[in-house]
């Protein structure tokens, strides 16, 4: 009987950006997401925390995928700082009607807050699912009531999508954190300043006539 083939392991890209490295998880890790995951003010918008067990079962899952896939929900350390201060990055949803989609997700530990990285982060996420895998659109979805995650969402100049909001399918039927409000980024809109600053360098730079 022929041995089972082992499972693909796919490289995982690291990103960089002026302060933050986004990298594949390592053991070490484990505590202070478990941490994270115990915070009730970092879990404020979720229906409950996650013990360790279940977050180090999460961890388990996020690191699945970026080694199935390449790409997923990075590790994020501050260069010359923080070795871990939760994860940024790109997601498959679940649930319907949302499985064909891409979303932009953050998760930071509450020391991490008030310093633009979940949009630093987000922005060289996008930015590697627009130009390396090829990705038509981005999405991001929150309760109404998040106004931090839905600032960042604004400042990577994703639009809401008012008739996309939704009752959360893995939240409980009345539960006040069932409403969420989703936001959309199309390639196009992404692509339209880089592509007119690309314009603009090559007109200075383009000898007279």
């Amino acid at each position: 009987m022929p041995a089972t083939a082992a499972a693909q392991v796919i490289p995982v890209p690291t990103l960089g950006t002026a302060r933050l490295r986004l990298r594949d998880w390592r053991d070490d890790d484990l505590p202070a997401f478990a941490a994270l995951n115990l915070d009730r003010e970092v879990r404020r918008y979720f229906p409950s925390v996650m013990t360790p067990a279940e977050s180090d079962a999460f961890a388990g899952s996020i690191r699945q995928l970026l080694s199935a896939n390449g790409w997923g929900l990075w590790a994020v350390e501050v260069v010359g700082g923080a070795p871990f201060i939760g994860f940024v990055g790109l997601a498959r949803p679940s649930f319907e009607p949302f499985t064909a989609c891409v979303e932009v997700g953050w998760r930071l530990s509450r020391q991490a807050w008030g310093q633009g990285y979940a949009t630093e982060a987000a922005r060289a996420a996008v930015a590697f699912g627009f130009t390396s895998l090829g990705l038509a659109e981005v999405v991001a979805f929150t309760v109404p009531g998040n106004t931090a995650s839905r600032r960042v969402m604004e400042k990577l100049r994703m639009r809401r999508d008012e008739a996309g909001d939704f009752l959360h399918p893995r939240v409980a039927p009345g539960h006040p954190l069932q409403p969420h409000v989703l936001y959309r980024l199309s390639y196009e809109a992404w692509a339209a300043p880089h592509d007119a600053l690309r314009h603009a360098a090559a007109s200075e730079s383009a000898p007279p006539r």
